[in-house]
C-alpha cells in the first residue's frame, strides 16, 4: 500500500509519462524533484523515500560494504517498491506502463534492479551513477522472472572518474540492459559521483527527443 514507504506525488498532465524520482544515499523524497522538474516540467512525479537506514541516511537496500549490496535484503526491497508502484498507480490514477524512472545512485541501483529482475517494466529509465545490483543468473540474484524491457528506453550517465563506480561495472550494467532488448544509451561526465547542470540538461535533451 502507498502509506508503507513515505512519499510525494505530484500531479502533472496526464498526457505526459509520470517520472519516478528514486534518490541516492542520504537523501530523501525531496532531493530529486528539481531534477525531474527539469527533465519534464508537466510529468507528473511519484518521489518515495528509501526504508533502509545506514547509519541514520535512507537507503532503498542494504549493503554489506562500499559496492557490495545484501542481496537477500535487494531481492526483498525490489519486490516491495514494486508493490508500492503497483498500489500508487491505483491511489494516484496513472497509467503504470508510463512510468519513466529517474534514479541517483543508490536509486539508480533499485531502479536497475527492477529492470533486470523482470518486477516492474518502465517506458524509460534516466540512470545517473548506476552500477550492476546483481548479476542475472547468479545463484545469489534469485531473479523474479528475467527482464522484460524489450524497447524501453535507458539512459545512463556515468564517470571514468568516479570513486564509487569502476566503469567496468557500468559498462556491464549497459550490456546487460541491452541483452534484454532495452535501447541503451551511455554518456560518460568528467564530474566523478556528483552530478553536473550541463548532464542534467543533457538528461531533459535525451529524454525530450525519446518522449515527445
Amino acid at each position: 500500500m502507498t502509506h508503507d514507504f513515505i512519499h510525494r506525488f505530484e500531479p502533472g498532465d496526464a498526457a505526459r509519462p509520470v517520472l519516478l524520482a528514486l534518490h541516492g544515499t542520504g537523501g530523501d523524497e525531496n532531493d530529486l524533484l528539481p531534477i525531474a522538474r527539469t527533465i519534464d516540467p508537466a510529468a507528473a512525479v511519484l518521489s518515495p523515500r528509501g526504508k533502509v537506514l545506514e547509519q541514520g541516511m535512507p537507503r532503498f537496500f542494504r549493503r554489506l560494504a562500499e559496492g557490495v549490496f545484501d542481496q537477500e535484503d535487494l531481492r526483498l526491497r525490489t519486490r516491495e517498491l514494486a508493490g508500492f508502484l503497483d498500489a500508487a498507480s491505483v491511489k494516484y490514477a496513472f497509467d503504470r506502463s508510463r512510468l519513466v524512472a529517474v534514479g541517483y545512485s543508490n536509486g539508480a541501483n533499485i531502479a536497475a534492479s527492477l529492470l533486470l529482475s523482470g518486477a516492474a517494466a518502465f517506458a524509460g529509465a534516466i540512470l545517473l551513477r548506476p552500477m550492476v545490483p546483481f548479476e542475472p543468473g547468479s545463484r545469489s540474484a534469485q531473479r523474479e522472472g528475467g527482464p522484460a524491457i524489450t524497447g524501453t528506453q535507458i539512459l545512463i550517465a556515468a564517470s571514468r572518474q568516479d570513486p564509487i563506480v569502476p566503469p567496468p561495472l557500468t559498462d556491464r550494467l549497459a550490456e546487460l540492459l541491452a541483452s534484454g532488448g532495452a535501447d541503451v544509451t551511455t554518456r560518460w561526465y568528467p564530474t566523478g559521483h556528483g552530478l553536473s547542470p550541463q548532464e542534467i540538461r543533457d538528461a531533459a535533451g535525451w529524454y525530450q527527443e525519446r518522449f515527445p
